[in-house]
């Protein structure tokens, strides 16, 4: 008896082993299933995710459609209109000069400074006001006895002149205009002389009033319908000492718009 009741206890726990096993390996097969269902689901929402997405980004990331010809021309036209219906111009800056300060003397550089306003008529024909000064050094001939005693004195001029301005190529970028001005010329020459006379180291006498005139062009680059750079190649005539002086120079500096033709 005893022999028996162990060997169904054996045998019960050989069974109760082999159900435990079977339950543990029907649990994970559960759990698998239940974690690939999940996996796929996921995978789902993931998916309608993307497509759901992929319209938006391909819309955010689509280039802007070009703006058409007549458009961007009306625009540029627009802004030339802007640009060049200001009533006012105001403008300064520096510039250079190539000027001869006697009959006998060599020319020298001079640097300037340039201030003007212009009041429109329409959007061509300006009346324009400049003050210039100009700053340098003369150079007295060698064989002038007084040449060591000097060296190069220094002399400046101070015109002011006004007259018409013509403006005739107008551009959204550009604008290029000429200009004749004439008026009257203040000379110093003898400041700078250690007790000597203008005559006597062959410069021309200082003058409080000499006829002068200038022609030149303005080049501006537009960098804002109201605000320019300006480039001015020009010639100025001085007639200081009853002579004519020819002079080369160009001055540059910017240029501001204000008004409203009406």
């Amino acid at each position: 008896m005893a022999a028996g009741g162990e060997v169904r206890r054996a045998d019960l726990a050989s069974n109760g082993t082999k159900n435990g096993g079977a339950q543990e390996f029907s649990l994970i097969v559960r759990s698998l299933s239940r974690s690939t269902v999940c996996n796929h689901a996921l995978a789902t929402v993931l998916m309608a995710v993307l497509l759901a997405a992929s319209p938006v980004h391909a819309q955010s990331t689509r280039r802007p459609a070009r703006e058409t010809n007549a458009n961007r021309k009306a625009r540029i036209a627009q802004q030339v209109t802007e640009t060049y219906t200001h009533r006012w111009e105001v403008g300064g800056g520096g510039g250079f000069l190539r000027f001869r300060s006697g009959s006998i003397n060599q020319k020298n550089n001079e640097i300037s400074f340039w201030m003007n306003t212009t009041y429109y008529l329409n959007q061509k024909l300006g009346l324009t006001g400049e003050l210039r000064g100009y700053y340098g050094n003369a150079k007295i001939q060698n064989y002038n006895s007084y040449a060591n005693l000097v060296g190069s004195p220094q002399i400046s001029e101070y015109p002011f002149l006004a007259g018409p301005t013509y403006r005739f190529r107008l551009r959204q970028k550009t604008a290029i205009s000429v200009f004749a001005l004439g008026g009257t010329a203040i000379g110093k020459f003898d400041g700078d002389l250690h007790n000597k006379t203008a005559a006597q180291l062959g410069l021309w006498p200082s003058t409080s009033a000499r006829p002068a005139f200038s022609l030149g062009t303005n080049v501006d680059l537009n960098l804002y319908p109201n605000f320019a750079f300006r480039i001015a190649p020009s010639y100025l005539m001085t007639t200081f000492g009853g002579s004519v002086q020819n002079n080369l120079g160009f001055e540059m500096g910017l240029v501001y718009r204000f008004g409203r033709q009406k």
